[in-house]
């Protein structure tokens, strides 16, 4: 899950550049864009230095993190000593050094709250762009509009954007429901927006789209860090009850479409709402949250090639103190606790002083107390009870090589579900090569996904938009 996958780096606010002076270096030879990537988890992000002289010989540094939608963020002060580059970013207590190989290629170490990575740069040859084919652009076949609806239960009011096809309707409908994360709309991720690029593809083929952004992301209202999956389900109903007034939409054919977390908040929508008409879960969950992190982490570590017995190494941690946060429900407490355990833990394994207060450093920007509430029901919460109360039709897909939520762990566990609940009108389907975003993959771990051309699989594209149209 998004969520779970913390990235590393902060790209929200950092200092104005300044630069002083330097010898022995002809900065205009640097000037322009280089390109390099740093390690946030599993993750990798590309980042992009940007490099001018201004007025007479200053040298002011933009940092873009294309991966992550951040661009012309200014950085400094730069400077110079012999062959070497200083970038500060004091904002993020960070910087970068590096030593000047030629005139293509710095080599170099990124340094950010006590933890160094390194990070060499390459200069490109013109501007850095995403190349996103699948992104759409108009004309467009069919009317888009901004709009909003209300959560009356939390007092809130939600905004997206819903696309209709040309004609007089009324036309089946669904709902697009994001992972884990506060998302916007699009569900945009490494430079993706899937919910855009599905919505285009229904919305081309006959099927209203709804995309919302979450609460408290663009123009929605609310709190999304407070809020738990039970909550967000909330928002997924008023945008049922929404799409329910709408005259050119078939009341009686409105769907959801959840991926990731969002194949866990779908049937809860609907295992308490007869109107939910159908259900796509995309890499949808099965079994507990708790399951999904302990089988993610080994799968990611495995395939970043870390041996087996660290892997059962951290499990083990994971699962210590996911035990802590589900028997201390004070969250500030429960942060408490957990990080004194893990301490003890590293204590225990004899590391040393430096090195306890990185991990603590770490560590503790997961179990910041704002985020338990959603981190525990996750946890904890068995998404079994609800596809049990599932009656409408069901489509899961999952990717043969998601390394976040496996089809083999959850696939079968929600056919077990529904099949138990006495519903016999679902399809699960395993999809090759297809990773976590459903993108082709080479490994299917996240690090590739921002690298990755293709934002979703066409197969999986028609294979919903068929299987929605033929109910």
């Amino acid at each position: 899950m998004k969520k779970v996958l913390a990235l590393v780096i902060l790209l929200n606010s950092l200092l104005l550049s300044q630069s002083l002076s330097a010898q022995n270096i002809d900065k205009r030879s640097i000037t322009g864009s280089w390109l390099g990537k740093i390690a946030a988890g599993a993750i990798e992000l590309r980042v992009v230095f940007n490099l001018s002289v201004v007025e007479k010989d200053s040298l002011i540094a933009t940092f873009d993190s294309p991966d992550q939608g951040a661009k012309n963020i200014k950085l400094g002060p730069v400077t110079f000593t012999g062959e070497t580059i200083k970038i500060s970013a004091g904002a993020l207590l960070a910087e970068y050094n590096g030593i000047i190989k030629n005139d293509t290629l710095i080599e170099g170490t990124w340094k950010q709250a006590g933890k160094s990575a390194a990070l060499n740069l390459v200069k490109l040859k013109t501007a850095f762009t995403l190349n996103r084919p699948q992104e759409p652009k108009p004309p467009f076949p069919y009317t888009s509009e901004d709009v909003t609806f209300a959560n009356d239960k939390f007092n809130i009011k939600l905004a997206g954007t819903l696309t209709i096809p040309a004609g007089t309707g009324p036309f089946p409908a669904v709902i697009l429901i994001t992972g884990s994360g506060a998302q916007n709309r699009n569900e945009e991720l490494m430079g993706h927006k899937l919910f855009m690029v599905i919505a285009d593809y229904l919305s081309r083929n006959g099927i209203a789209v709804l995309r919302y952004d979450d609460r408290g992301v663009g123009k929605s209202q609310g709190n999304y860090a407070a809020a738990t999956s039970a909550d967000l389900a909330t928002d997924a109903e008023a945008a049922l009850n929404y799409m329910k007034t709408n005259a050119k939409i078939d009341p009686k054919t409105i769907g959801l479409i959840g991926h990731s977390e969002g194949g866990l908040i779908a049937p809860i929508v609907a295992s308490a709402n007869p109107d939910v008409s159908f259900i796509v879960s995309l890499a949808g969950t099965g079994v507990t949250g708790e399951q999904i992190i302990h089988h993610q982490s080994a799968d990611i570590s495995r395939a970043s090639g870390i041996d087996e017995k660290q892997i059962k190494e951290s499990v083990s941690i994971n699962k210590k103190l996911f035990a802590v946060l589900k028997k201390e429900s004070d969250n500030k407490k429960a942060s408490e606790k957990m990080t004194a355990l893990y301490k003890q833990i590293l204590l225990k394994k004899k590391a040393t002083p430096e090195e306890i207060e990185q991990s603590l450093r770490q560590v503790q920007a997961s179990l910041n107390p704002s985020t338990l509430t959603w981190f525990r029901y996750f946890i904890m919460t068995d998404p079994a009870l609800f596809w049990k109360k599932v009656k409408c039709p069901v489509l899961a897909l999952n990717g043969e090589k998601d390394l976040q939520v496996a089809a083999d762990e959850n696939l079968p566990a929600i056919e077990k579900a529904l099949w138990s609940g006495g519903n016999t009108s679902y399809k699960t389907m395993k999809l090759p090569e297809l990773n976590h975003l459903f993108q082709h993959s080479k490994t299917g771990l996240p690090a590739e996904y921002g690298e990755i051309e293709e934002t979703f699989s066409p197969e999986a594209l028609k294979i919903i938009s068929d299987w929605v149209l033929g109910l």
